[in-house]
């Protein structure tokens, strides 16, 4: 397959006038643009991610075709066409149009989708629509457009539960879903155990969600739960601690490091957070188990 084309790079092959861009804010697998376009016939090349196009301003005759006959339908402000990633197309408009382009990524949706049927996915394909009249898609491309443009308290938690509500919506709407089978069904496999143990000890100092863990495994998080819970007999966050609790324990046998810098080194809050979860799990706080140990 040829390379896979980033929302970065698409204005190399569809020439126009940027008029807004979510890039700087590093959305996770979601990214808005705006462009304003003269009548243009362009090759839209194998891209990464799928796209939907929401138009802005101007009443078009909008084409596409792939390796066969064009298909031409109207396009003006409110309509909708959808292009899937990594197949290349020809799409040609008639005048001049302003449109607001949201990229999805493969990986946001296959985690939604493992969420939603609570199985592993193998893929989710969706079939290019030059028309689609869809007031939930056009509703939500303006909220994400308002949250560009304002911002506001909370906003990567916002633009998250858009993005999980617009994958599911797609899900729902337009995308066929294709499962892997289950060879251990309910267990984690010897390889996912490995890149899981290498993740969380080579991230031990970070916040550690549930949703990065899943995305090691390629599972959703549902199913990466119970699949854990099965492996492992308890949660991703009990063994996660565990594991902050270990690499504490490794740092405090050397009497140069401060306290404080163990703690953040492990991952812990704050000094005083690792010192509650001493207590209770070994019943002596981290000052003493130096102690202990020194004297041995």
């Amino acid at each position: 397959m040829s390379e896979l084309i980033t929302p970065e790079q698409i204005p190399q092959w569809i020439p126009g006038c940027l008029t807004r861009d979510s890039s700087p804010l590093a959305w996770e697998g979601i990214t808005l643009k705006g462009y304003s376009y003269t009548d243009l016939e362009v090759v839209i090349p194998t891209m990464r991610d799928f796209m939907i196009v929401v138009y802005r301003r101007g009443i078009a005759e909008m084409s596409r075709r792939s390796g066969g006959p064009w298909h031409s339908e109207k396009v003006e402000p409110g309509i909708v066409s959808i292009l899937t990633r990594a197949e290349q197309s020809q799409w040609r408009w008639s005048k001049p149009i302003d449109v607001s382009h949201l990229y999805l990524s493969q990986a946001a949706i296959a985690q939604v989708a493992g969420e939603v049927f609570d199985r592993d996915i193998k893929d989710v394909e969706m079939c290019d629509m030059v028309r689609a009249e869809d007031p939930i898609l056009t509703t939500m491309m303006a909220t994400l457009e308002h949250e560009l443009n304002e911002g506001g308290l909370g906003g990567h938690l916002y633009v998250e539960a858009l993005k999980n509500q617009l994958c599911i919506h797609i899900l729902r709407r337009y995308a066929k879903t294709s499962f892997r089978e289950y060879r251990s069904y309910g267990r984690l496999s010897p390889a996912q155990c490995r890149l899981l143990t290498h993740y969380v000890e080579a991230h031990i100092d970070q916040n550690i969600s549930l949703a990065e863990l899943a995305g090691v495994t390629q599972l959703g998080v549902f199913s990466f739960i119970r699949k854990f819970q099965a492996e492992f007999g308890y949660t991703p966050h009990a063994y996660v601690m565990t594991q902050r609790l270990e690499h504490a324990k490794r740092l405090l046998t050397r009497q140069d490091v401060p306290l404080k810098v163990v703690a953040a080194s492990s991952g812990f809050a704050d000094q005083s957070h690792m010192t509650r979860f001493f207590r209770r799990i070994l019943n002596v706080t981290p000052s003493e188990y130096r102690h202990s140990i020194s004297t041995l």
